[in-house]
């Protein structure tokens, strides 16, 4: 595929082929320095997260909360291998509508568009789930086009979201369930 192609599977659901050349909702630190910074910041998390995870399993933690940990730390370690690896192994891709436009060649005779910890990761997911104009009566920004789920994303993001989701939710839980305890006891 080339950038910004997409294929369409539902209305709102594509398939969008775009590269995130930094982390978390395209945001970045900025050339080539940023870019290194950023890779070795994912790596140093990823262990400590790694390290968090064997200390959960040593004192025994809810599996929930394992779970939840591990999740983040897989979805992390993925972004990471692809950002990693993804420039050495591809030509850069060509941009979809450009007259003249390639697709990414794999394992190119010049070698892939990026150094080693410096490639883009890619994302791919797109869910377009309300695309419409906000009415005219609503003061200042009726009559404005509105596009609710906008982020592109990958497999590896749905992971660490899904995991600090459940994580946060377990914590609710576990608050709720000392604070009972604890009034229990007072009375």
């Amino acid at each position: 595929m080339l950038l910004g192609q997409e294929f369409v599977i539902f209305s709102w659901f594509r398939i969008f082929f775009l590269e995130n050349e930094g982390m978390a909702f395209g945001w970045t630190f900025g050339g080539a320095h940023g870019k290194m910074i950023l890779s070795l910041l994912r790596i140093v998390v990823v262990t400590g997260i790694i390290w968090w995870i064997y200390d959960l399993i040593r004192k025994n933690e809810n599996s929930w909360t394992i779970a939840a940990v591990s999740l983040i730390a897989a979805g992390a370690l993925g972004n990471i291998i692809d950002g990693t690896f993804y420039g050495l192994l591809f030509s850069e891709s060509g941009i979809y509508g450009r007259i003249g436009a390639e697709v990414a060649q794999f394992l190119p005779a010049a070698g892939g568009y990026a150094a080693f910890l410096h490639g883009n990761v890619v994302d791919m997911f797109y869910f377009p789930l309300i695309d419409t104009t906000l009415p005219e009566w609503l003061p200042w920004i009726g009559g404005r086009d509105f596009l609710f789920f906008r982020p592109v994303f990958n497999v590896a993001d749905v992971a660490i979201c899904s995991g600090v989701v459940l994580f946060f939710i377990l914590h609710i839980f576990e608050k709720k369930k000392g604070e009972s305890t604890t009034a229990e006891a007072n009375v």
